[in-house]
């Protein structure tokens, strides 16, 4: 395939900075490997869908994101307007250099840099599908927004509230198990109404709920150990309240795939997921914490095109 103009979009803050130091490295092995292309450096949030939807308007048919989940939300959603799709024909690539890159455990993405170029220059593409949630922002009104990966409300949105206002030197794992076994001393069980496709709306006191496209958040937990980028389904994982000792005996099986094994843990699939609740409750939207509940949740089945490896 050849490209008419191919866009590198780039948080230079990902991996606690280490992007933006690698970037003159990083920006000659793509030019010899991909060829000609433009830069787009991101300053702050935000930045990332609003350089995507500009570059896709002015022509550009393959963005590469480099950063992590967060920042491949952004890009994700730079793809898509009010009205849809911007360029249905355009191709996302993805160069992982962040704290947390969770879809790269689901997707033949490789982690290092150069695999990730040489994956991109040989163009296998997969359509994938993406989760549309629509949910209360921090202002009080409503926003909607597309993610690749997972969505989760409960323990995972203060998790990711605590972990993006702390370093992340440690690296993914560190950095997600210090913020998760914190976080659970001070979480209170919330009750959530729940409602998936067509079925009657119940309510149950949780530690997390996940609503998954992926397989793997919150630096390689394994909470949807049966979930598929291209099925047309949510796999929802209800993780519900437990004892704090009961929590950390069962902690290493979100880890080990053994989660199914948890008496407390309840999976089903579905196309469209309503939830709400009394209390305040947080939401992760792909390691980003834009909102709370109340929110609807629908699959968008074949929603993008994404260049994979070929293992996939």
């Amino acid at each position: 395939m050849v490209f008419q103009k191919t866009v590198f979009v780039v948080n230079p803050h990902a991996g606690n900075g280490t992007t933006g130091r690698e970037w003159p490295r990083i920006s000659k092995m793509a030019g010899d490997l991909l060829g000609s292309f433009e830069t787009c450096m991101t300053e702050e949030p935000g930045d990332a869908t609003r350089m995507t939807r500009e570059r896709l308007l002015q022509g550009a048919d393959r963005i590469i994101c480099v950063g992590g989940d967060g920042t491949l939300n952004e890009v994700v959603n730079g793809f898509f307007d009010e009205s849809g799709p911007i360029r249905k024909d355009a191709l996302l690539g993805f160069l992982p250099n962040g704290t947390g890159c969770d879809f790269c455990r689901t997707m033949p993405i490789p982690s290092g840099i150069e695999p990730s170029l040489r994956t991109i220059r040989e163009g296998y593409v997969r359509t994938i599908d993406l989760g549309r949630i629509r949910f209360r922002n921090h202002q009080g009104g409503a926003s909607t927004r597309y993610f690749h990966n997972i969505a989760s409300f409960g323990l995972g949105g203060e998790v990711v509230d605590r972990v993006n206002r702390t370093s992340k030197v440690c690296g993914p794992f560190i950095t997600f198990i210090w913020g998760t076994i914190v976080t659970l001393f001070t979480y209170e069980k919330k009750g959530i109404r729940l409602k998936v496709d067509d079925a009657n709306e119940w309510t149950v006191d949780v530690l997390n709920i996940a609503i998954a496209n992926g397989r793997y958040h919150g630096g390689g937990m394994l909470v949807a150990p049966d979930a598929l980028t291209d099925d047309g389904l949510f796999h929802v994982t209800v993780i519900g309240a437990m004892n704090l000792p009961l929590v950390f005996r069962h902690l290493p099986k979100l880890y080990t795939g053994k989660i199914k094994l948890i008496s407390q843990v309840s999976m089903q699939t579905g196309k469209k997921v309503t939830a709400s609740s009394e209390q305040r409750v947080l939401l992760d939207i792909d390691g980003e914490q834009p909102g709370t509940l109340p929110a609807t949740l629908e699959i968008v089945p074949g929603a993008l095109k994404m260049i994979i490896g070929q293992a996939g």
